[in-house]
């Protein structure tokens, strides 16, 4: 029996189909097929932390093996294998098969989009975004903030090259569209 495959919004006959993702001074990227796995509810943590999963405090990222691991609440847990995906497939495995408690699915793997802002013009693009003080001497590499950006309530912490956001997986079409416009007013001031 052949498994269907999972269409995300900017895929073909996805829902953001078309929907350009900019690129240049401003990069969004979209990493809405990668890996990630949610536990919320009542022994998601301890069930987390019995598997050798370290978590950290509440709004902290941390890191198991690869993977990032959020802390979005108590037992709110998002874990991301952006390049781990066996690590995070065999943790699924074992909670699946675990007796409870273990927590619930949250559904972030279909429920998110996931994307990154990257680019030279970074900063001057979150600034216009998200009304948070997101440079680095106040926000830190380990750091989370549940808060707006680009119109939407969202999950957003720094990456490697930027930042990563997460967030109501039906909102990505107009997400880049907020994006989209704030890069071309950067665009615009730097011609």
């Amino acid at each position: 029996m052949a498994t269907a495959a999972s269409i995300y919004p900017f895929m073909p006959g996805g829902a953001a189909e078309g929907t350009k993702l900019v690129s240049g001074a401003v990069v969004l990227s979209d990493l809405t097929d990668k890996p990630r796995f949610g536990l919320k509810g009542g022994g998601s943590a301890a069930w987390l932390a019995a598997q050798g999963v370290p978590l950290p405090i509440v709004n902290r990222i941390g890191e198991h093996r690869g993977m990032r691991v959020l802390r979005l609440g108590n037992e709110d847990i998002l874990l991301l294998a952006e390049g781990t995906g066996e690590t995070l497939a065999q943790l699924k495995v074992a909670w699946l098969t675990a007796a409870a408690p273990k927590g619930y699915s949250s559904w972030r793997e279909e429920g998110w989009a996931w994307m990154r802002l990257s680019g030279p013009c970074l900063a001057e693009a979150m600034s216009g975004l998200c009304a948070l003080d997101l440079r680095p001497q106040k926000f830190g590499a380990e750091d989370i903030a549940q808060t707006r950006v680009g119109h939407i309530e969202a999950v957003t912490f720094r990456s490697a090259t930027g930042f990563d956001i997460l967030f109501d997986i039906t909102a990505s079409a107009y997400f880049a569209r907020a994006v989209a416009t704030v890069a071309g007013h950067i665009d615009q001031h730097h011609a």
